[in-house]
């Protein structure tokens, strides 16, 4: 049995519009690539039939995978979350106790992470350290760069 993976709803939605592209419209043009080769004559010594035919492939385990992940998706529940503690989907608000930089981090499931949003995943090394701190906790952080302490000025939803 595959393991269940968490979505926020907005997360889930990306997967499936992803699906659907990929069923309805790419796997028709991979259709026509492999008709259009197949047109061209000899197929043994056809390399464009062979590379339509490749891609074809690649397409059906990337749909075969996508099917599977969201047959196993769980939608997270925010509304049983505690609030005060620093959880899946909390957008945390932390100082560098360094360099006093302010930043926010909205904790995710992986596979919605994106820094240049200020997403990171639930399992990178700042969100670990992160998890289950309140507000004023200080976390230490081992990174690559050595370690970094960081201080819960506010956590919200």
């Amino acid at each position: 049995m595959a393991e269940s993976r968490y979505f926020t709803e907005e997360g889930l939605q990306k997967l499936r519009d992803e699906l659907e592209q990929l069923t309805t419209v790419e796997r028709k043009q991979i259709s026509e690539a492999i008709a259009e080769a197949r047109d061209k004559g000899d197929l043994s010594e056809n390399a464009e039939y062979d590379a339509a035919k490749e891609a074809q492939g690649l397409l059906e385990l990337k749909i075969s995978k996508l099917q599977d992940l969201i047959s196993n998706a769980r939608i997270i529940d925010e509304s049983k979350m505690d609030k005060s503690k620093v959880l899946i989907l909390s957008t945390v608000k932390v100082k560098n106790a360094k360099n006093g930089a302010i930043m926010s981090y909205t904790l995710v499931p992986e596979k919605e992470a994106d820094l240049k949003t200020g997403k990171i995943s639930v399992n990178s090394p700042i969100a670990k350290g992160l998890l289950g701190k309140t507000v004023g906790e200080k976390a230490e952080i081992p990174v690559p760069a050595g370690t970094v302490q960081l201080e819960i000025v506010d956590i919200s939803r």
